[in-house]
């Protein structure tokens, strides 16, 4: 792909607006991919960061807001398609760009996480895998009623990265670790009881919330400011009082958190496997798991283990190694090729069962697969 063809292919997928308020401005990015729910492309990827890297540097932004376009979600996560035919294309080539979207994706997060200036999501609708990555990197997150959110990277032999081995760390008793085994989806009022968002506000809430924001007066304090965008987006939400659907966690968190505390992948799997469920929610998570590929649930439950004792840099850094390590097995070619390209939903993954997959090979893909000094992220 020539430069000019990505930048044309950025340019129409997400759109940057500095608009002014009654002092500063605000700068909006709006992820423009609707007809794929916002998926994410490597020039997608880069063009963010390069506008996230001048607002930085730009006085007057005083605070960010990140969005989707349409209605049916935020994002969809990464464009695994793409990423999928850029490894294949690359014949066994490293450092192809498969492997580079996913130092760039968690190059972009990291990004956002750090920013100096306050960076606010609005997650309509869909807002699973890299775009839960990029709205638990921002520091205020809004939801909508119709929201379905969710890690669901078992399903193509991956794992939960864009910093889910701290983000689902965080969330209480044991649910981040279903949330990775299982890919289950969480609704709105499931996501604000476990605090994966901050407020629910009305899917035509939009532009009234862009209104409050131009009309106020920023300062050149990033503290004050984040103080004054607290109030108001606290003010915003609480003008409203949504009839939340029923949060299906709260009937079976206390359950979770019993089996998927343990300390053995086979066992926590088969408790989730082995358990008799009535609600259509959990059965679901029940056939994710099923049907997901093994090596991902040792991945998951290793990552997870040890994120627990690592900063955010270094989360990044190990899940671009396991990252490219995925990139370079068959699991994951197998996974997108079964789920999303021919759609047989029979992927034919290395390992029969969770059971089956030896130990060397999980502590395999925690090893750095570059000289000592290479890591593209070495410098966050």
């Amino acid at each position: 792909m020539g430069a000019d063809t990505a930048q044309n292919q950025a340019e129409d997928a997400v759109l940057f607006e500095k608009q002014p308020c009654q002092e500063g401005a605000l700068g909006l990015i709006t992820l423009n991919n609707a007809r794929k729910f916002n998926a994410l492309t490597l020039p997608m990827i880069e063009a963010i960061q390069q506008q996230l890297d001048a607002w930085a540097e730009d006085d007057d932004v005083r605070v960010i807001v990140l969005c989707g376009n349409g209605e049916k979600a935020f994002c969809a996560g990464g464009d695994v398609r793409s990423v999928h035919d850029a490894i294949q294309n690359a014949k066994g080539r490293p450092g192809n760009d498969g492997e580079r979207f996913f130092a760039a994706e968690y190059r972009m997060d990291y990004t956002i996480a750090t920013h100096p200036k306050p960076v606010v999501c609005w997650g309509q609708g869909v807002v699973m895998g890299g775009g839960l990555g990029m709205m638990n990197a921002s520091r205020y997150r809004l939801v909508t009623p119709d929201l379905k959110m969710g890690m669901p990277e078992i399903s193509i032999g991956f794992f939960p990265d864009v910093g889910a081995s701290r983000f689902l760390n965080r969330l209480p008793g044991s649910i981040g670790m279903f949330m990775g085994l299982t890919g289950a989806t969480l609704n709105v009022a499931d996501a604000l009881r476990v605090s994966l968002a901050d407020y629910a506000v009305p899917n035509d809430g939009f532009d009234e919330l862009m209104n409050r924001l131009r009309d106020q007066s920023w300062t050149r304090s990033p503290e004050t400011n984040d103080r004054h965008l607290l109030e108001t987006l606290q003010g915003f939400a609480a003008g409203y009082q949504l009839d939340l659907s029923e949060s299906n966690l709260e009937r079976h968190e206390q359950f979770i958190s019993r089996i998927c505390r343990g300390r053995d992948v086979v066992a926590v799997v088969n408790a989730i496997l082995n358990t008799e469920a009535e609600s259509e929610w959990f059965q679901a998570a029940q056939n994710n798991l099923r049907n997901g590929c093994p090596v991902s649930a040792h991945i998951v439950f290793e990552q997870l283990h040890r994120g627990l004792q690592q900063s955010l840099r270094d989360i990044f850094i190990m899940e671009l190694i396991v990252a490219v390590h995925c990139a370079r097995h068959r699991d994951f070619l197998e996974g997108v090729r079964a789920r999303l390209i021919d759609k047989d939903h029979e992927p034919r993954w290395t390992h029969k069962d969770v059971a089956s997959v030896p130990a060397g090979w999980i502590r395999s893909h925690f090893t750095a697969p570059w000289p000592e000094g290479e890591h593209p992220l070495q410098d966050l």
